[in-house]
């Protein structure tokens, strides 16, 4: 069959399959860690290891040869694994997630429900066979034993296979060890538990889901089965109720207190010591966050940072943490901008937007972008002697490595994919696929509001007049301008095919300060339509080959939204629109995610019906028809 663009997209998971992922890197900097597939179509991914120095690879595990079989665990997923991989948008299957002892020497990781551990030096793994179904399998700090999560319970294996329980209680509502939904899916806190420094001990959640509405989701495919039961916190309505225990190895436990009621949201936990942990909190309306170190002997807390914001306050990947000297690493936003400070006090310029804390020790590694120019982003570094440096100066989209951050990956718009590898040192290699189309992308950053945007023609177009598709996310926390080449793939193929692509990240998204984020509070309808409106008319005084009298939208989730938004309230701008997975109804919508923006439907309905597209329904027409 010949291959097609749509056909390789789907069968790469949208060139995602072969490309190093989940890099981490040994404290001694001798080891970078790794997962990657064998080929850029082959969905298992293997664990590997890297010399940092020279690039000499070790294939550390295959799911296939472990489990004895080409099928690897897509049938006998625990539950709770199948709910992470969603929450992840992760489609590959073999290993997808791994952690390792303090010293990167030990990796832990569960395939089809079983634990495996493997030696990262000797380049070998082997099965633990303990009572499973095993979820999350972290080895504590000195490589002496594994946590993992098996179903509502957290448990302890030896590596002689020998395992018993931590933490459980009977009953349907009440885990131990796994993140609540909210948590998961709003917060980016995918796990539940964290080991002690010393492994004497685990700081666990204990999640009561008992007073979370119930869903009933039936299967439209299958109208005689019973309909599947699930607890849902939708907006305005009860959430789990989280608690945080320091469980001892060795017997006892104590809950960490704080102001429940006034700060509901565990969004956040990191020991810092033997016996203290910094503990992140945030209000039910998030407009208040405070920082607290608790003392894993009494359960006390202290606070030691307070933000508050009357939008929101945002949660910050890899904040807060500590410097080696002690002093306090948050990101905040300040004076318009998102900034670090250390001890208080703002250490970033004022003309970068701090986009996650990579990595706290002797220095503060972030990235970030400049502030008016969110489509690129880079690497930083601020320390007590120099200042900031800005570590990567070629354009693109990099990242770094998990924890210490010796490895960047790159991506730009001149060649597809990403590098992965060491500066000026040796690269992981990819087996990724390069796509079957060639990205030509015209960035601009249009209008007063500057809004970053990209049109894309058919390759060797000859300037007539050509049907416009817009093909927007459009929504917080989502960009798709960037200066990266694989992130217009399919919009270079709707290209191809005889349109006129025009890709906008207008207010609401982020990496252009806090007035710009924050320009949805209470509406995420007005302005993200508005900027979608202008940026389409901006780009056609740009490039007069876009037909004005013959425009599309196209969107997925927020962008499915922001489609059907754009057909229902403005048909004068917007004549056909395909909406996929789109938000139809905010008030069904979660927690967390939904009341950050509108408020709380209970107190203030009106943002809620204001945004609603089901009003707007009745009023859709068919273009020419009355």
């Amino acid at each position: 069959m010949t291959d097609t663009f749509p056909r390789q997209s789907a069968r790469t998971q949208r060139f995602t399959l072969g490309e190093p992922r989940n890099v981490s890197v040994s404290p001694d900097e001798q080891r970078i860690v790794f997962l990657r597939s064998r080929a850029g179509d082959h969905p298992v991914n293997c664990l590997w290891v890297t010399d940092a120095a020279t690039g000499d690879e070790q294939l550390v595990a295959d799911p296939v040869e472990l489990l004895a079989s080409s099928a690897v665990d897509d049938d006998s997923l625990p539950p709770e694994e199948r709910a992470r991989r969603e929450r992840m948008r992760e489609g590959a299957g073999g290993i997808t997630a791994y952690a390792t002892d303090a010293a990167s020497t030990v990796a832990a990781f569960a395939l089809a429900g079983r634990l495996f551990a493997a030696g990262l030096l000797s380049a070998r793994a082997r099965e633990v066979p303990v009572q499973g179904p095993v979820f999350d399998p972290r080895p504590d700090p000195l490589a002496r034993r594994i946590a993992y999560v098996s179903g509502a319970c957290l448990r302890i294996a030896e590596l002689d296979g020998t395992s018993w329980e931590l933490a459980g209680e009977q009953g349907d509502d009440i885990t131990w060890g796994s993140a609540d939904f909210i948590a998961a899916e709003e917060m980016h806190r995918f796990r539940g538990y964290w080991w002690s420094p010393d492994g004497a001990a685990i700081a666990a959640c204990r999640v009561d889901t008992s007073m979370v509405h119930r869903w009933h989701i039936s299967d439209p495919a299958d109208p005689a089965k019973e309909p599947t039961v699930v607890r849902y916190p939708a907006a305005g309505t009860p959430n789990a109720s989280v608690t945080l225990h320091v469980l001892a190895l060795d017997g006892g436990s104590v809950e960490i207190v704080w102001d429940r009621e006034l700060l509901p949201y565990l969004a956040d936990v990191r020991w810092i010591a033997a016996n203290r942990l910094l503990v992140t909190v945030q209000s039910r309306d998030q407009h208040m966050l405070v920082v607290l170190e608790a003392d894993a002997v009494t359960g006390a807390t202290v606070p030691l940072f307070h933000d508050a914001d009357d939008a929101w306050v945002e949660l910050v990947p890899g904040s807060p943490d500590r410097l080696a000297d002690g002093r306090l690493v948050v990101a905040a936003d300040r004076e318009g901008r998102r900034c670090v400070l250390v001890g208080g006090e703002v250490v970033t310029p004022d003309d970068v937007q701090v986009r996650q804390l990579a990595h706290v020790g002797e220095a503060v590694t972030f990235l970030g972008n400049p502030l008016d120019d969110a489509t690129v982003q880079h690497v930083y570094r601020w320390s007590p002697d120099e200042g900031t440096l800005q570590l990567t100066t070629e354009p693109g989209v990099h990242t770094v490595s998990n924890g210490r951050p010796l490895v960047v990956r790159r991506a730009c718009l001149d060649t597809p994919g990403a590098v992965t590898g060491v500066p000026d040192g040796p690269t992981i290699a990819s087996f990724a696929e390069a796509p079957l189309v060639r990205p030509a992308p015209r960035l601009h950053h249009l209008g007063e509001q500057r809004i970053a945007t990209a049109v894309l023609l058919p390759h060797d177009h000859d300037g007539s007049p050509l049907p416009v598709l817009m093909d927007p996310y459009g929504g917080p926390h989502a960009q798709r301008v960037l200066q990266a080449s694989n992130a217009f793939a399919s919009s270079q193929w709707f290209a191809d095919q005889g349109f006129a692509v025009v890709v906008a990240d207008g207010r609401g998204t982020p990496g252009r300060g806090s007035s710009w984020e924050r320009a949805v509070h209470l509406d995420l309808a007005t302005a993200v339509l508005d900027d979608q409106v202008e940026a389409l008319h901006r780009a056609a005084e740009q490039h007069p080959e876009l037909d004005l009298g013959r425009v599309a939208i196209r969107g997925w989730s927020f962008g499915g939204y922001l489609a059907a938004l754009a057909v229902l309230r403005r048909p004068d701008v917007f004549h056909a629109a395909v909406a996929g997975a789109p938000v139809t109804e905010w008030r069904l919508y979660d927690t967390h995610y939904t009341e950050r923006y509108l408020g709380d439907p209970t107190v203030d309905d009106h943002p809620y019906a204001s945004t609603s597209l089901l009003p707007l329904a009745p009023g859709l027409r068919r273009r020419g028809a009355s």
